[in-house]
């Protein structure tokens, strides 16, 4: 596309809208136009995160004061369950936008499973019919001709990506998936939490929404669709005291006389030309802190002690491949822009 995109960004006082501020501020593509924070309505964006300071930015204005004609692209980056009726009345104030969501409301493509896991209707099924799940490197060609563009969860991005191509090859049995997928307290929000407070959370580990996690849904969706049958994989996720990162361990059983280096293979071969998917060398176990800050999955396979049996570990920067990083990943495609453009800095480390 010939000239820059001009973005607009809902809910740009959130992590993730800080996230993908950071990496839309020196996309060379972009031209930020609009940025919506309600509760900070008026402000201007250092003043909720300073290391904006001293960058020319439009200040924050309420959604529904915002001029979506002056828009391109718009990334929608709300709480779930407020988005639905928010897109739909973007898409009638302007019909050619293209639009990102990272929020939860349309990433299931059936409105009973939607309604089973948020406890309400879906309130724009007409738009819920035509989103495109954003999980970049398996849906890619979908996602260049798409409107809408549901960004996948964290948790669910970093533990799709490392089975969906085990259960395509029939490597692994559907019915044996364990697991444990450990995330930053980022993943929370911001918004005031009495249980996210640092003497709450520190010097320890807990598990949430146990049996019932909603990133669930998508783990059913994705592995039932690669397997062409029913796939309900055991899942728990574990809040660490870390500010960034998901760190997904996957116990699988193996399948139709597949060993666990064939495991590996089969990850090898699916993302050989994947720019932010990096399939270890077998044996080799990733680390959360050599994504951070980037837009990569790491992924290790590792044979069990016991034939038949494998652990598969798959990591990611919660905040980036898990939600802003991909978002980004997806508008590149959208626009017809390269797809690594805003997105090439390598992990911060240490």
């Amino acid at each position: 596309m010939s000239g820059k995109v001009k973005v607009g960004i809902f809910g740009a006082s959130g992590y993730t809208g800080a996230e993908l501020l950071r990496l839309l501020v020196p996309h060379p593509h972009v031209e930020l136009k609009l940025l919506t924070a309600d509760r900070k309505a008026g402000l201007n964006m250092a003043d909720v995160f300073p290391q904006f300071t001293g960058l020319d930015l439009p200040v924050l204005t309420k959604i529904d004061e915002a001029d979506l004609s002056t828009v391109d692209a718009l990334f929608t980056a709300l709480p779930h369950g407020t988005t639905q009726t928010v897109i739909s009345d973007a898409f009638k104030s302007n019909p050619k936008l293209k639009i990102v969501d990272l929020s939860a409301d349309f990433r299931l493509g059936d409105p009973a499973a939607y309604a089973t896991w948020y406890g309400h209707e879906h309130h724009a099924l007409d738009l819920q019919k035509e989103a495109v799940f954003g999980l970049t490197e398996h849906y890619r060609e979908a996602i260049k001709t798409a409107r809408l563009v549901a960004n996948p969860g964290c948790h669910s991005t970093t533990s799709i990506l490392p089975v969906v191509p085990l259960l395509k090859a029939g490597v692994i049995d559907p019915d044996n998936i364990v697991i444990d997928s450990k995330t930053g307290m980022s993943g929370a929000g911001r918004a005031a939490n009495e249980a996210m407070l640092f003497s709450e959370v520190s010097e320890g580990i807990h598990a949430y929404g146990v049996g019932k996690h909603r990133h669930t849904s998508e783990l059913d969706q994705e592995y039932g669709k690669a397997a062409g049958r029913d796939v309900f994989a055991m899942f728990t996720p574990v809040l660490a005291p870390m500010n960034r990162g998901i760190y997904a361990t996957v116990y699988v059983r193996t399948a139709n006389g597949a060993k666990a280096e064939d495991l590996h293979a089969a990850l090898a071969k699916a993302y050989a030309n994947e720019p932010f998917v990096q399939v270890l060398k077998f044996g080799q176990v990733p680390h959360s802190r050599h994504v951070r800050g980037s837009n990569t999955c790491q992924i290790g396979v590792v044979a069990d002690r016991l034939p038949g049996r494998a652990i598969v570990i798959s990591t990611t920067d919660n905040l980036m491949k898990g939600a802003s990083g991909q978002a980004v990943q997806n508008f590149n495609l959208v626009f017809g822009l390269p797809e690594t453009s805003g997105l090439a800095g390598p992990a911060l480390f240490p």
